[in-house]
């Protein structure tokens, strides 16, 4: 078979301790040796590995000059197959950061990509914001770009699938049958990547731009892991068990991996089997057997420090503890890991972000009736409230970090303390997407327990997607006095106390695909809201600033 890509190149992680190394992802159409040649003469190899009948390299490239920025290719067997002899797009960088410099970061975040095509020429959820920011990029490749790309989720769709791949399922089974047109199993997860990642645009911003990433429930099914009672009931069917491990296989392959250090990945025992077997398929598939079954012993979440800046990003899907006398986020061990990534060697940080696909601070009244829920769910008013309030749960999506009262409170107490001190970082940031909006929202504690950090919840979704005209006056009344007001009313109810911190909107609600970007140079930090808007006259995008600020105290709105 010829040398040729089927996905990538993906700029993964690049080293801000060291600024020699960084990694690159690709997906190739048969086996062979990957190489990365850069155009100041750092590169690496790698051979593929193969997993249910795929193959993919992931190259740690080394030599890499701190402080500068060099073009790359991607060769197979020593052919060329990047970039392609067609682009219409600048060289692929690597820019290596110069740890002795301390520069300005910008990372740029949001979450909810949906990579449905145009319905005839037109794009039913509007203009998509990756594309738009690609297009920027490129036309000023030595312009401002971000330092490193977070997507905080629903990176694919296995459950809400385009016409295009609703067709495309329908030549491989019957479409009557579950799981109906939503993906089966691990080759149709591997076709979503394909229709996201083949995006022109969105593939050469991602062959450019490092990025990190973290799984959200259409990543594997809507309301993946909402409760004990759920998981039992998708796991009757016939459909379920190939179905999850085949999301969590992929998600190791495409997004997990190239989340890690050249280091990590050294230590990682998963990565040695998988990818030094000639057929990794049934050890990557022991392990999502293992992690499924006992999410205890499986640690998606991770951190990433750039320069001063450090990002501790939590997996909120597949850690969570169900039964619902013990509800939690996170399990005990990873409660504490994540304490310990927080407030490891503080001084050193000017700014933390914490990565959460769900919302930390949601709209009042939605986290007052998420409480409200989970006291019903666990008994609060007998057993006909609770089975009722199981429906409510799953119909209305109550199962953020509301939904799991100690997990919030732990969380709240956490980010205090992370913030309080004389080495405290400047600012806070909760990352978070989902709900397909963005706002900002700070949060106040008691005067004896508030930190020395600013604290902010900023939230960015959808990056490309929609949400029902219904929905946004559920979310605007969410942040009004009545909105509050009923909120209280449905604590009452539950029997359920009030949250250790309260918190006002201090931006937005703002509706459209959109990005987040956060500024940071020394302790100072700036926000600015980026969404797509298609030009006028033409049907190109382009990102216009709806919302800046800083984040530090003294600075203007």
């Amino acid at each position: 078979m010829a040398a040729e890509l089927r996905l990538g190149p993906l700029l993964r992680y690049v080293d801000f301790d060291r600024g020699d190394r960084a990694t690159v992802w690709v997906e190739t159409q048969g086996p062979g040796e990957v190489e990365v040649r850069c155009a100041d003469g750092a590169g690496g190899t790698a051979r593929t590995f193969r997993v249910a009948g795929h193959h993919y390299a992931l190259v740690t490239v080394t030599g890499l000059t701190p402080g500068t920025t060099t073009a790359y290719e991607v060769a197979v067997d020593g052919e060329t197959v990047w970039p392609p002899a067609d682009s219409r797009f600048p060289a692929s960088t690597i820019a290596a950061p110069d740890p002795a410099a301390a520069g300005e970061v910008r990372v740029t975040f949001g979450s909810c990509r949906w990579a449905a095509p145009p319905a005839g020429g037109e794009d039913p959820v509007g203009p998509d914001a990756l594309d738009s920011l690609a297009r920027r990029i490129a036309a000023d490749p030595g312009g401002e770009r971000p330092d490193v790309l977070l997507l905080l989720g629903d990176q694919v769709y296995a459950d809400e699938v385009s016409e295009a791949t609703r067709d495309w399922l329908a030549t491989r089974r019957d479409l009557k049958k579950p799981p109906g047109d939503q993906v089966a199993d691990y080759e149709e997860y591997t076709h979503l990547y394909d229709e996201s990642w083949r995006d022109p645009g969105v593939r050469w911003l991602l062959s450019t731009v490092p990025s990190c990433m973290i799984f959200d429930d259409h990543d594997v099914i809507d309301d993946w892991n909402t409760s004990a009672s759920w998981v039992a009931d998708m796991r009757r069917t016939d459909w379920w068990n190939e179905r999850i491990l085949s999301g969590l296989m992929t998600y190791w392959v495409y997004q997990h991996i190239g989340n890690l250090s050249p280091d990590e990945l050294a230590a990682d025992p998963v990565y040695a089997k998988v990818s030094g077997a000639e057929d990794g398929t049934e050890a990557l598939r022991a392990f999502a057997v293992e992690a499924d079954e006992d999410p205890s012993r499986t640690r998606w979440s991770y951190r990433r420090d750039f320069g001063r800046t450090r990002l501790v990003m939590i997996d909120s899907r597949a850690a969570r503890v169900l039964k619902e006398s013990e509800r939690a986020m996170l399990d005990d061990e990873e409660a504490h890991w994540v304490w310990e990534q927080m407030t490891d060697r503080r001084s050193e940080v000017d700014h933390l972000l914490v990565g959460t696909s769900l919302p930390w601070l949601l709209p009042p009244l939605v986290h007052d009736a998420e409480a409200w829920n989970a006291a019903l769910c666990r008994g609060a008013r007998g057993p006909r409230w609770a089975g009722f309030s199981e429906k409510i749960r799953r119909a209305a999506d109550l199962e953020h970090w509301g939904a799991f009262p100690d997990s919030f409170e732990k969380l709240a107490r956490l980010l205090a303390e992370a913030g309080s001190g004389p080495d405290a970082p400047a600012t806070i940031c909760v990352l978070s997407g989902d709900v397909h909006h963005a706002y900002v929202a700070e949060p106040r504690w008691p005067a004896d327990a508030a930190p020395d950090a600013e604290v902010v919840q900023l939230t960015c979704s959808p990056v490309h997607n929609g949400v029902p005209r219904s929905m946004r006056m559920a979310f605007r009344f969410g942040w009004s006095g009545a909105g509050r007001a009923l909120g209280k009313v449905l604590l009452r109810h539950g029997r359920a106390g009030l949250p250790p911190v309260h918190w006002k909107r201090t931006g937005g609600p703002w509706f459209g695909n959109q990005l987040m970007t956060l500024s940071l140079r020394g302790r100072s930090a700036r926000l600015r809201l980026e969404q797509a808007a298609t030009r006028p006259g033409g049907a190109k995008s382009e990102l216009r600033t709806a919302h800046q600020r800083s984040l530090t105290r003294g600075g203007g709105a």
